[in-house]
């Protein structure tokens, strides 16, 4: 029987080779293993994985498709529910989703639908004039023109969620057109997630290729917010609606003293400037200094980003955490690879103080003991500090990586935008904000989330825009 199989394994970089470059972890499945891994799919008639999916990717099917040897027809069918397979299959905490509920986990292993995903997206990708489009799609691709134009719909920010809102409005025959403040399209894509773990060339490239090929423009170094208010593009530019998907690129800070020293540093900075302007080059123009010691400060994905890119710019790496390892919100694989990549976790450890030297250089970190109390409002035990438990760790370099929130300046320059108290955009359950025509999802709503929320958000959002420009028509 196909469960009888063992779950196959996946081919991974060395740690002691990977930790000296940015080159990527997994090698993923070739064709033979990917085959083999298929063939251990029950094709459940009642798909549990499938309603854990964010996206609502039709798992069995495309899994099916795969094990007939039919790979553009896996690639189709991905492609009805999702515009970067590519990406969602290296990134996606499948774990918690799709392979968090196959009936095969429930006594063994589950089937590795992200490995199997980022197969068929990686051949795709790889193939010459190929056209992985659904069958519906009603916009032009590499090896058509069809598509019938109708209104134009702005898309603020190039995200995630920008991306799959935009991908999918294209498909319906939208004029679809992107502005991204930065010079390069991908928001956290290219920012926040490091080479190891997302190749910017290879993949984050050729998926944003892939929605351009379907008629969706970009427009960089443009600030919507700042150079143009949001409002211009509807009563100027003559936009039909707007989806704001800017993500949430404002780093949080514990307010704890030291915090203005120097080699104190955001995990969005300091990914941003080693993913974006390839700090860890030998000759890159914006150079990042982390010191031979470096503490992070958190426990979720963003936490293991920063200290595995830190381990790999020559740094000894602590990750601090007030938790225990139990608790830690990233995903076990993340975790499983920084150990192996020489990372020391200190649990159970919440900084009080950033020690610095005359110079207003970072020496060390102050840390207090903690030990879990009862359960706080995420159900998760809360730390309490141990009264007296202290604990110095030297350190060159202190990166704080505790979450981050949206960009407050597109709701500050919009009038009448309402945003909840934590500084996220209000919407209703359409993903309307509080003016007529403009949409917004993904982290700029939510907050920090993964990639395949804030997917799921846009697509909700290129339904929602569909929708309201059909009514307006009719009106």
């Amino acid at each position: 029987m196909a469960n009888n199989i063992p779950r196959v394994k996946v081919r991974e970089q060395a740690p002691e080779e990977r930790v000296h470059n940015f080159e990527e972890v997994c090698y993923g499945y070739n064709r033979d293993e990917a085959l083999l891994e298929a063939s251990r799919c029950l094709n459940c008639k009642n798909p549990s994985c499938m309603k854990a999916c964010p996206v609502s990717i039709k798992i069995p099917l495309f899994i099916s498709k795969l094990t007939q040897g039919d790979i553009q027809g896996a690639g189709r069918v991905i492609a009805e529910d999702s515009s970067l397979p590519a990406i969602c299959g290296r990134v996606c905490p499948q774990e918690n989703q799709c392979e968090g509920s196959c009936i095969l986990g429930k006594r063994g292993e589950p089937v590795a639908i992200g490995k199997l995903e980022r197969f068929v997206a990686d051949t795709l990708l790889d193939m010459p004039d190929n056209c992985a489009a659904p069958a519906n799609c009603s916009a032009p691709t590499p090896n058509s023109t069809c598509g019938n134009k109708s209104k134009r719909i702005a898309v603020i920010g190039s995200g995630p969620s920008s991306l799959a809102c935009a991908g999918d409005l294209a498909k319906m025959g939208y004029d679809v057109t992107i502005f991204e403040s930065l010079h390069k399209a991908g928001g956290v894509l290219v920012y926040g997630i490091p080479e190891f773990r997302l190749p910017k060339q290879k993949i984050v490239e050729r998926e944003i290729e892939s929605i351009k090929a379907l008629g969706v423009k970009i427009k960089t170094n443009i600030f919507i917010g700042k150079s143009i208010h949001i409002k211009d593009l509807m009563e100027r530019e003559g936009f039909s609606a707007i989806f704001i998907g800017t993500g949430a690129g404002l780093p949080r800070f514990m307010n704890i003293p030291g915090e203005s020293l120097n080699g104190v540093f955001s995990a969005n900075e300091f990914l941003t400037r080693t993913n974006l302007m390839r700090a860890y080059l030998p000759d890159a123009e914006t150079p990042i200094i982390s010191g031979k010691e470096v503490c992070v400060v958190g426990g979720g994905n963003v936490a293991m980003d920063a200290a595995r890119s830190a381990a790999r710019l020559g740094s000894k790496v602590t990750v601090v955490y007030r938790r225990t390892e139990a608790e830690l919100p990233a995903r076990a694989e993340e975790v499983h690879h920084a150990k192996e990549e020489g990372i020391i976790f200190k649990t159970l450890t919440n900084p009080i103080e950033i020690i610095g030297d005359e110079r207003g250089w970072v020496k060390g970190l102050r840390c207090q003991k903690m030990e879990l109390g009862e359960a706080d409002e995420s159900g998760r035990r809360a730390p309490v500090a141990i009264e007296g438990a202290e604990e110095f760790i030297p350190t060159e370099s202190v990166i704080m990586a505790l979450g981050t929130a949206p960009n407050p300046v597109i709701a500050k320059c919009t009038p009448g935008l309402a945003t909840n108290k934590k500084g996220c955009i209000a919407i209703d359950e359409n993903c309307a904000t509080s003016i007529k025509g403009i949409f917004a999802g993904g982290d700029a709503v939510t907050g920090a989330a993964t990639v395949i929320l804030a997917m799921g958000a846009g697509r909700k959002a290129a339904a929602a825009i569909h929708n309201y420009c059909q009514q307006e028509s009719q009106a």
